[in-house]
């Protein structure tokens, strides 16, 4: 054999409790879970006292354009992470339409640091995943197509329906991505161009992914106070294309709708009940983060970020957005500052230049004080002063009776919602938000010891094998003798997140090993330089 794990404490990540074992690997794969004796392997891992799990399964993720920055992965590896599902919130690094591309990479600006820009240097689905494959890198990577990415290759970034031709275009790309190996399609309808589609045409794009057995995971239109009828379209659009729906980062934003998950998991249980597969995920941090352009009413987006920064220097346009971020406007409620949010939660959290460093961090309510002026005009002078380059994380936004009770739904896998990062190099230069060091070891160190909210068998089956079957991955995300050996172990005692909205840059304690596809990527706390990471192709 080529590696035996010996001694550990197994959670196999179908929710059943832990009991004693030794795993054995050969190629990849698990080929022995028992008693393992008289059988010589290369290397042996004594895990007396630790837990032995598989590899987290992130569904929802934003790694997609750092790895080819940083192939190590270091921030969500060394949190347990063995496969990224990418390309969510509607946007992919493919297809790519030449004319269109600077719309793009404005939108991957938020999730690279600023002397970093993303390089494109394919022009479909299949080739962006040929590129992929030939990068080497820590964790697998299973793709899916957005649909902003789509819309912009074929109509850039306006507000409007596709007309007949344009439509046939951004089906037979969808249908490009599926051939290609995309799992499905997303959406992030809270963000431009996604927000500019009306129920109609993302049926119609599902449709293609149906034909392929694939799934339509939405950042839908609100979580707020249109989160029921947000909750209601994503449904609606799985009934009608025929598709398995998984609901993105599952919340209820600002206080005035804490406690509305009760009727929230009602909706999606009746989904269910219905013939609907309906699944979901979360984080466990009642903070988000998103661009802080994400705070403009949706007409101010229109024909991309340039378009908009001339809309906020004009004196009369920028009352009128002004006017609509105090009192909302027809089909958009999600940021109202005042009301929901509160300026003294909205943290801006890295600016690009230097004379604004020293307001990296603070809130809006604080930069507003330091400029004599009120926070929406503080807003949209800085908004102008970066480029509208800028990242905002929003704290207490979620409420803990929210929180506790998605996370112990069964139908809630675990996800983080963030790119991939290191506390070194360029990639050092940002600042982002905690969970993307953070999540899996806050959720089983917090929740789990601490809080004792779930289990330490169920809290390992939304992390692993919930994901693996919400998106069709059959072979991993359990340990089971045939099974890809994508595995995790860990110190239950010790085992927590240490990265703060101040350090983020925090590595969490107690994973002493991470292996993938049968390879030791994380070796008693340490990277060992290796890069067994594989694209996963939906078939």
């Amino acid at each position: 054999m080529d590696l035996i794990i010996k001694n550990g404490k197994i959670v196999d990540g179908t929710g059943n409790p832990w009991y004693k074992a030794d795993i054995g690997i050969e190629n990849g794969k698990i080929v022995k879970i028992g008693r393992i004796k008289d059988i010589k392997a290369e290397k042996s891992i004594d895990a007396e006292g630790l837990i032995v799990s598989p590899g987290f399964i992130d569904i929802h993720s934003h790694a997609d354009p750092s790895i080819f920055i940083n192939a190590k992965q270091e921030s969500t590896v060394r949190q347990g992470i063995t496969t990224h599902i990418v390309g969510n919130c509607g946007l992919s690094l493919a297809p790519i339409n030449p004319e269109t591309v600077d719309f793009l990479t404005n939108y991957f600006e938020e999730l690279l640091p600023s002397s970093k820009e993303q390089k494109i240097e394919w022009r479909t689905f299949k080739e962006y995943l040929e590129k992929a494959e030939k990068r080497k890198y820590s964790t697998n990577m299973v793709h899916l197509v957005g649909h902003g990415t789509i819309r912009i290759a074929v109509m850039g970034v306006e507000a409007r329906v596709p007309n007949d031709n344009e439509l046939t275009e951004m089906k037979s790309l969808v249908d490009e991505a599926m051939l290609a190996g995309a799992i499905g399609l997303s959406t992030g309808l809270l963000y431009p161009p996604g927000m500019f589609a009306k129920t109609d045409e993302l049926i119609e794009l599902s449709k293609v992914v149906s034909r392929y057995n694939g799934i339509y995971s939405s950042h839908i239109r609100s979580y707020g106070g249109q989160l029921r009828k947000s909750l209601n379209e994503a449904i609606e659009i799985g009934e009608k294309a025929g598709v398995k729906v998984q609901v993105s980062h599952l919340s209820v934003f600002g206080s005035p709708f804490w406690g509305s998950s009760k009727r929230v998991l009602r909706i999606i249980e009746k989904a269910r009940l219905k013939g609907i597969e309906v699944n979901s995920d979360m984080h466990p941090y009642d903070s988000v983060s998103a661009e802080l352009i994400t705070l403009l009413p949706p007409w101010a987006h229109e024909g991309g970020k340039g378009k908009l920064l001339e809309r906020i220097k004009d004196k009369e346009t920028r009352e009128k957005i002004k006017q609509d971020q105090l009192h909302g406007c027809e089909g958009w409620d999600e940021w109202a500052p005042p009301d929901i949010i509160g300026w003294e939660n909205i943290l801006v959290i890295m600016f690009s230049t230097e004379k604004n460093k020293d307001l990296e961090g603070k809130s809006l309510k604080e930069i507003a004080e330091l400029r004599n002026t009120d926070p929406l005009s503080a807003l949209h002078d800085i908004l102008i002063e970066e480029n509208a380059n800028l990242n905002m994380i929003i704290i207490h936004l979620r409420g803990e009776e929210d929180i506790i009770r998605f996370m112990q739904d069964p139908l809630v896998s675990f996800e983080t919602d963030a790119s991939t990062t290191a506390p070194y190099g360029v990639l050092a230069e940002s600042k982002p938000h905690p969970r993307g060091y953070g999540t899996y070891p806050r959720i089983l160190g917090e929740f789990v010891r601490e809080k004792q909210i779930i289990s330490l068998e169920e809290a390992i089956r939304k992390m692993t094998s919930l994901p693996a079957i919400s998106i069709d991955l059959y072979d991993r995300g359990l340990l089971k003798e045939g099974f890809w050996a994508d595995i995790v172990l860990f110190d239950p005692d010790k085992i927590i997140d240490t990265a703060t909205y101040a350090n983020p840059h925090q590595y969490p304690e107690g994973i002493e090993y991470v292996i993938i596809n049968g390879e030791i990527v994380i070796e008693k706390g340490n990277h060992t330089e290796k890069l067994p990471g594989k694209v996963l192709r939906h078939k």
